[in-house]
């Protein structure tokens, strides 16, 4: 009795499942052998090498967004999560290469190359993560800003499945993201 049917979805799902356990296989041999350490100072760091950046730094009171920086624990137990998000994407055929998350570092790159600098972003802090396709914009402007337009612009780069744009014109008041906790 074979577990291939005629149309070969079998085959396609076993595929799948192997390169799942091999990723997880992989993170867990990272952990084991130290490679992801958690840094004894900060209790915070970008585990998984996620994009994050600032596109502007204008408004210096506006509070950092925790972005990708996770504790040692969130990132262990985010891994899974990771390995079954980013293949989906693979498994349902809406992308080329087998993890969502290779795409990320080609998708900053290209939101540098084309907005960094750009007359649109002066007087405003944004900082940049880009993570499995997502591209999140978080940070402080003034109070005219044009969120539309920057979502438009985000959305037009290659390969950018969805965008989240988190901002504040009040850098002291409720923020719409995570933030780091300010310096004692």
């Amino acid at each position: 009795m074979s577990v291939v049917g005629t149309d070969g979805r079998g085959v396609r799902h076993a595929r799948a499942a192997r390169l799942a356990s091999v990723c997880v296989s992989v993170l867990m041999a990272f952990a084991a052998r130290g490679a992801v350490a958690e840094a004894p100072d900060a209790g915070r760091k970008n585990w998984y090498n996620d994009p994050f950046f600032a596109l502007s730094d204008a408004i210096t009171a506006c509070p950092q967004p925790l972005g990708p920086l996770m504790t040692k624990a969130e990132a262990d137990d985010d891994a899974h999560y990771r390995v079954e998000r980013g293949t989906t994407c693979w498994l349902a055929h809406k992308c080329s290469k087998p993890n969502s998350y290779l795409y990320d570092a080609d998708i900053a790159a290209a939101i540098r190359r084309h907005l960094q600098g750009d007359a649109m972003f002066a007087g405003t802090s944004i900082w940049i993560t880009v993570q499995r396709r997502f591209v999140y914009a978080e940070g402080c402007v003034g109070a005219g800003f044009d969120e539309a337009e920057l979502e438009r612009r985000l959305s037009a780069v290659a390969d950018v499945e969805q965008v989240f744009v988190r901002l504040t014109s009040d850098p002291h008041g409720t923020l719409p993201y995570k933030a780091l906790a300010p310096a004692p």
